[in-house]
């Protein structure tokens, strides 16, 4: 008995003891693990300090120029590069809003240049006109003419007083939001019209090298979109009889509304002036040998408006006839000497040669190129029919 109750606490003093050289072993392995991970923390923070101290040291490259947001790359400071439709024998062009924007830049005494785009563009709002100046684009018609006013300080409306700028205003708006469609809805039902009253080539029109049957079908379904937005419009749901007495209605405000003056509101053409000229002259230009009701009413009832066109046109078009006839984009600009046309047109006769040297040259690599790879695929197709017949030996 005494032998048992002696020996029970030796045996958990050791217990004891063994417990508290475990503990301590632990927290020695805790404390070399935190050693570690400082250690660790400032190597890495050394680390990121000397690469950022090498990041640093390294000279920075210069950011890479934006590239252009224009068509025109290599633009001429405060030059307006103007993206309309092309030319007809009648008139400078089928739209209204182009013709807008050309007429107000021309008697705003702007130097403008067209480009000729063969038709590829269109704004970044997906219309026509728009206008590149300085690297920056201008779409729409109306923003175009209200920036370049404040750009370059030309107010063609400088001298109105308010209620003639609210007549103004009212006005353009009934052009634009309803006579103009009005316009619109005899256009789009009427192909044929169209084509021989502004003496169309639609080749050149729609910058297209295809069959006239080809053109004609793309160009009347083109015209059947155009009518269903006359449609969507509201006026294209009316009789043909009812929307011609719209247009009767429009003319006879704007025939009332200019009485026997030069201009809408004097001597000197406004904006409103613009914006009626280029939409009257669609109706009022219109060839005589085709029939359109609409112009013969206008001549008859209207005749002052007609007048209007011609003197617009004799204002801000004197080149109207050469235009027409040559269907110059830029008629307008002074022509180079003959000397540099004949320099111009050698450079072009040798970049053209160029050209066609080097697709000779690409020819021809092409073909030595398959010759070289049909010569290695009869290699090829010989070394497996030698095998083949080796292994059938065997």
């Amino acid at each position: 008995m005494t032998t048992e109750t002696e020996t029970k606490p030796v045996e958990q003093t050791e217990e004891k003891k063994e417990e508290v050289k475990e503990e301590v072993k632990k927290e020695e392995a805790e404390t070399n693990n935190a050693e570690e991970k400082t250690d660790d923390k400032a190597e890495k923070a050394d680390k990121e300090k000397k690469d950022e101290e090498k990041k640093e040291a390294k000279p920075k490259k210069e950011a890479a120029p934006p590239k252009p947001t224009v068509h025109k790359a290599d633009y001429e400071k405060e030059v307006i590069y103007l993206y309309q439709f092309t030319r007809t024998p009648v008139l400078p062009s089928l739209s209204p809003y182009c013709l807008k924007v050309e007429t107000w830049l021309r008697l705003a005494g702007l130097k403008y240049e067209n480009v000729d785009h063969k038709m590829k563009f269109k704004s970044k709002k997906g219309q026509l006109p728009f206008v590149e100046v300085n690297g920056e684009e201008i779409a729409d018609s109306a923003i175009i003419i209200k920036e370049l006013t404040a750009r370059y300080n030309c107010d063609l409306d400088a001298h109105l007083t308010t209620e003639q700028r609210n007549v103004a205003h009212a006005t353009t708006s009934m052009i634009e939001n309803h006579l103009a469609w009005v316009v619109k809805s005899f256009i789009s039902t009427h192909p044929g019209e169209l084509l021989q009253g502004f003496k169309v080539n639609l080749q050149q029109a729609l910058q297209m090298n295809l069959p006239q049957f080809v053109l004609n079908f793309l160009f009347k379904r083109k015209l059947k979109s155009a009518a269903k937005k006359v449609r969507a419009h509201g006026i294209g749901v009316h009789k043909p009889e009812e929307i011609e007495e719209f247009g009767h209605n429009d003319l006879k405000v704007l025939s009332d509304l200019l009485a026997d003056k030069p201009f809408f509101f004097g001597d000197e053409p406004t904006t409103l002036d613009v914006v009626a000229f280029a939409n009257l002259v669609q109706v009022a230009f219109m060839d005589k040998e085709v029939s359109y009701s609409l112009r013969d009413w206008m001549i008859e009832h209207c005749s002052n408006l007609v007048d209007f066109c011609n003197r617009v046109k004799d204002r801000a078009f004197p080149d109207w006839e050469e235009m027409c006839a040559n269907l110059d984009l830029n008629s307008h600009l002074p022509k180079p000497p003959k000397e540099e046309e004949k320099k111009e047109e050698t450079e072009e006769k040798e970049e053209k040669e160029e050209d066609k040297k080097d697709e000779k040259e690409k020819d021809d690599s092409e073909k030595e190129k398959s010759q070289k790879d049909e010569k290695e695929g009869e290699k090829e197709d010989n070394k497996k029919a030698e095998e083949k017949e080796k292994e059938e030996k065997k």
